[in-house]
C-alpha cells in the first residue's frame, strides 16, 4: 500500500468515520456490526479508489458504499427468513382495521398523543422509541421498513434488493406500520 493511500485512509477516518458510524448504527442497531460495516466501507473504498471519478464528494461516495454494505447485510439476513415468514401465523389476519373507504375504524384508529407530546417530540427520544419498536419487528420487516422510510428507497429497488415480490413488500410494509403504531402508542 503506497503512502498516498494511507494519507487518504487517515483522512477518511478522521473526517468521515463518526458520520458513517451514525449512519450505519441508525440502520442496523448494533454497535459492533456498525463498526464492522464502516471498516468494510473504508477497505472497499481503498480497493476501488482508482474507480472514484469525483462526480460526487468522497463522503457521498463512501456513504453509497456503506449503504450497499448495509443492504447486503439485510439481504443475507433475509435470505433464510422468506421461508420462515411463510410459516409464521398471520398476525391480525382476520381483523379489518379500515372501513370500505380506507379510513381507520374507530376502535383501531391511532389514539391522539397527550398534551405532553410536543415536549417529547425531541429527536433523541423519538429515535430511542423507534429503535425499541424496530427491535420488536421480524428482521425482514425491519429491513424493508428501514430501506423504505429511513433510506427512502423506491419500492421496486427494495423488492429487487431483498428478493421479495411487490405484493409481499406491501404486506410487510403494512404489517410493520401497524406493529410500529401499536408499539409507539404503548411506549410514547
Amino acid at each position: 500500500m503506497n503512502s498516498s493511500r494511507n494519507i487518504q485512509a487517515n483522512k477518511w477516518v478522521k473526517e468521515y468515520a463518526d458520520y458513517l458510524f451514525h449512519f450505519a448504527h441508525q440502520r442496523v442497531d448494533d454497535v459492533e456490526l456498525a463498526n464492522d460495516l464502516v471498516q468494510d466501507t473504508f477497505l472497499s473504498g481503498l480497493e476501488s479508489k482508482d474507480s472514484f471519478e469525483g462526480r460526487s464528494s468522497e463522503l457521498t461516495w463512501l456513504r453509497t458504499i456503506l449503504k450497499n454494505k448495509i443492504i447486503d447485510h439485510y439481504r443475507k439476513q433475509a435470505s433464510g427468513l422468506n421461508k420462515v415468514m411463510v410459516n409464521v401465523p398471520e398476525q391480525n389476519e382476520t381483523v379489518d382495521f379500515f372501513d370500505e373507504n380506507g379510513i381507520w375504524k374507530n376502535e383501531f384508529a391511532p389514539k391522539p398523543f397527550t398534551n405532553r407530546a410536543d415536549e417529547k417530540l425531541h429527536a433523541k427520544e423519538f429515535y430511542k422509541i423507534l429503535e425499541l419498536c424496530m427491535k420488536k419487528l421480524p428482521k425482514l420487516w425491519a429491513a424493508v421498513f428501514s430501506l423504505k422510510h429511513i433510506d427512502e428507497e423506491e419500492s421496486n429497488v427494495i423488492c429487487e434488493t431483498m428478493k421479495i415480490t411487490n405484493s409481499n413488500y406491501w404486506v410487510i410494509i403494512h404489517r410493520a406500520k401497524l406493529n410500529l403504531r401499536e408499539c409507539f402508542q404503548n411506549n410514547w
